[in-house]
C-alpha cells in the first residue's frame, strides 16, 4: 500500500502508476535526500517533536541504507513512486515504528525541493571546477604563442592582425564570465526550503534555521509557498549551462576551421580525432563538433524546464516532477563536454607558420597604413580613402601593401616616407597596439595575469 493511499478505495492503475512513478530517473537523488531526511530528525529529536531515541533510530537507519545503496545491495521499487518514498519505506521496513514518524512536519513538495536544491549546489561547485582547469589550459596555450601573429576576422574576412595568445585570452574571459554566472547562481540557490511544508509550513515547532544549518545553506527561504512553487533556480542553471556551452561551440567552430586544410593554424592530436570508414586521408575534429551539437541539447533542457513551468498556479503541481531530467541531462553532458574540449585544446599544435602567412594576405594592415597618415596630421577619412586607392590597386597587380614601392605610396601623397614599412610591419601592427585589452605582448601577459589571479581567487574559494 502507498504511503498515502488512505483516503483511497482502489489501488493505483498499473498504467497509472509507471506514468506516475519517477524513481528511474530521481533515484540519483538517494544521497541529497537521506541528507535532507537525516538533518530533518535531527531537528525533530532537538525540537522534542519527536523522542531522542526515535530520532536517533532514524538517523541511524538512514545512514545504513546509505551505505547500503551505495554499496549496490538496494532495488528501488515502482509502487514507491520516487526516491522519497522508497527511502521512507526501506527505513520503516527496518526500524518500524520510529520510520513512521520521519515525515512530521514534512511534505514532499519541501523534501523534493530541498534534494533539488543540494544536489545543484555540488553539481555547479564540480562545473566550476572543471571550468577552471579549461582556464589554466587557455593560460598555457597563450603563454605558449605570446608573439604568433594571426589574422582577426570580422564577418569570417581577414580583419586586422591579432596573437593566437589574445584569442585564447578572449576565450578566458568568456569562460571567466561563465564561472561567475554560476557563482551567482549558486549564491540565489543557497537557501533551504526545508520546513515550507505542503506549501504552508507546519503547526509543529520545527526549527528551519537550524535545518538550513545542518544542510550548509546560507539561510531559510523567506516564504514557504514560494519555496515549493518555483524553479527559477533550476532555470538559471539551465541558462547559465546554455551560455557556457554557446561559448565552448562557437570555440569548437573555430578549431574545425583552423583545422581544415583551408587554415591549419593548428593540428589536432590524433587521440581527440576520428578517421573516415572509406577515405584514408581523413582526420576529422569530432569532439570540436560534438561540443557544437551537444550545446543544441542542452538549449532544449532550457527550453524544457522553461515551457513546464510557464502556466503553472501555485503552489505545487505533478509538472514540476519533469523538473529534474532536463536538469540531469544539462548536467552529465556539460560535465562531459568540459573536460574532454579541455583535454583536445591542450593537446593541440599550433601552427605559426601558417597563421603568419595567412596574415600577409588579405590587407588586415591597411588600418594601420591609415593610421600612419593620420599620425602625420592628415583626417582619417582622408586617409581611409587613400588607403583604399592602394588596396585596389595592390589587387589590380597582384602585390601587397608592404610589397608596394616607395614611388607607389608617393604618388598617392606626399606624406608616404621609408618608414611606412616598418609601419606594416604585422610584429609591429601588433605591438603598436598597447591599448588596454589589446594584443600587444605586454598587455597579453598582463591579460594572463588577470585570469591568473581569478583562477587563484576561486580555487581558495
Amino acid at each position: 500500500m502507498k504511503l498515502w493511499a488512505g483516503r483511497f478505495q482502489k489501488e493505483t492503475d498499473t498504467l497509472v502508476n509507471d506514468f506516475n512513478a519517477s524513481i528511474n530517473f530521481d533515484a540519483r537523488l538517494y544521497r541529497q535526500d537521506i541528507t535532507g531526511s537525516i538533518a530533518h530528525a535531527t531537528m525533530l529529536g532537538e525540537q522534542g517533536i519527536i523522542s531522542q531515541e526515535d530520532a536517533q533510530a532514524i538517523i541511524n537507519g538512514l545512514k545504513a541504507i546509505l551505505s547500503d545503496i551505495e554499496g549496490g545491495g538496494v532495488e528501488f521499487s515502482l509502487e514507491n513512486e520516487d526516491i522519497h518514498m522508497n527511502i521512507e519505506t526501506i527505513l520503516t521496513q527496518r526500524i518500524g515504528e520510529a520510520g513512521k514518524r520521519l515525515h512530521t512536519g514534512r511534505s514532499r513538495n519541501d523534501q523534493v525541493a530541498v534534494d533539488f536544491r543540494l544536489y545543484l549546489k555540488e553539481e555547479i561547485g564540480k562545473i566550476i571546477g572543471l571550468l577552471l582547469d579549461l582556464e589554466e589550459v587557455l593560460i598555457s596555450k597563450a603563454e605558449g604563442n605570446l608573439d604568433a601573429v594571426m589574422p582577426g576576422y570580422t564577418h569570417l574576412q581577414r580583419a586586422q592582425p591579432t596573437t593566437f595568445a589574445h584569442y585564447m585570452m578572449a576565450y578566458a574571459n568568456m569562460i571567466r564570465r561563465d564561472i561567475t554566472r554560476f557563482e551567482d547562481c549558486l549564491e540565489r540557490m543557497d537557501e533551504c526550503p526545508l520546513g515550507a511544508g505542503a506549501l504552508a509550513t507546519s503547526s509543529y515547532p520545527i526549527d528551519r534555521q537550524r535545518t538550513a544549518a545542518l544542510l550548509g545553506f546560507q539561510k531559510p527561504t523567506e516564504n514557504s509557498l514560494d519555496s515549493v512553487s518555483d524553479r527559477d533556480y533550476a532555470i538559471e542553471f539551465l541558462s547559465a549551462c546554455s551560455v557556457c556551452m554557446m561559448h565552448l561551440s562557437r570555440f569548437s567552430e573555430e578549431i574545425i576551421l583552423w583545422c581544415s586544410w583551408e587554415f591549419k593554424f593548428v593540428d589536432l592530436d590524433d587521440a581527440y580525432s576520428t578517421g573516415s570508414s572509406i577515405m584514408p586521408q581523413k582526420k576529422n575534429p569530432d569532439v570540436a563538433e560534438l561540443v557544437r551539437g551537444k550545446t543544441g541539447r542542452i538549449y532544449g533542457d532550457l527550453i524544457t524546464l522553461l515551457t513546464v513551468m510557464k502556466g503553472l498556479p501555485l503552489a505545487y503541481n505533478k509538472d514540476m516532477q519533469e523538473d529534474k531530467e532536463p536538469v540531469f541531462d544539462a548536467v552529465d553532458t556539460i560535465e562531459m563536454c568540459i573536460p574532454v574540449f579541455g583535454a583536445m585544446l591542450n593537446t593541440l599544435t599550433v601552427r605559426p607558420k601558417n597563421m603568419a602567412k595567412a596574415a600577409a594576405g588579405g590587407f588586415i594592415n591597411a588600418t594601420d597604413c591609415a593610421d600612419y597618415l593620420t599620425k602625420k596630421g592628415m583626417p582619417f577619412r582622408e586617409a581611409y580613402m587613400i588607403v583604399g586607392r592602394l588596396v585596389n590597386m595592390c589587387i589590380q597587380s597582384g602585390e601587397t601593401l608592404d610589397t608596394l614601392t616607395l614611388r607607389d605610396f608617393r604618388a598617392i601623397s606626399g606624406l608616404f616616407d621609408g618608414d611606412i614599412y616598418d609601419a606594416l610591419d604585422l610584429k609591429h601592427c601588433v605591438s603598436e597596439r598597447k591599448v588596454l585589452g589589446g594584443p600587444s605582448h605586454d598587455d597579453v601577459v598582463r591579460q594572463i595575469g588577470y585570469i591568473r589571479d581569478f583562477v587563484a581567487q576561486c580555487r581558495e574559494g
